[in-house]
């Protein structure tokens, strides 16, 4: 298992992050990510989706669940927020998603114990609004 924790001061940190980040990630990645409302989730897979070389707008799946955005690989990209069972995420194919032909980022996956691989990698967010952030990666 291996952590990395930093302090990202502005937008221009946070996509430095992400940026970073994405260059780590493989087919079949998932990456679950937490923290509170305005933390930067969002914000963050829209730079990953940048460095990766997708040309699309990124917005929070609150509302859709899932959003796709083309590439090689695609990037999935859900939202827990509003599902209250395991079959509730079954009924709306969320678990296709996860398969190892994209890579799927997850915000708010405590609300669904047990759906995630154990292979997910973490991301959590301290802070909000226009408050430098707490970012911890762990990979397992």
């Amino acid at each position: 298992m291996s952590t990395l924790r930093t302090t990202v001061n502005d937008l221009e940190s946070l996509e430095g992050l992400a940026t970073t980040f994405a260059a780590s990630l493989a087919p079949g990645d998932v990456v679950a990510l937490r923290g509170d409302l305005g933390a930067g989730k969002t914000t963050f897979v829209a730079a990953v989706v940048r460095a990766l070389g997708i040309d699309a707008d990124v917005a929070s799946p609150t509302f859709t669940f899932w959003h796709r955005y083309g590439g090689s690989p695609p990037i999935e990209h859900l939202d827990l927020y509003r599902i209250e069972s395991p079959l509730d995420a079954r009924e709306l194919g969320l678990d296709d998603a996860l398969d190892d032909r994209g890579i799927a980022f997850v915000e708010w996956p405590d609300r669904l114990p047990g759906f995630l691989p154990a292979h997910a990698i973490a991301v959590t967010f301290v802070g909000s609004g226009d408050v430098p952030r707490t970012v911890e990666i762990v990979r397992p």
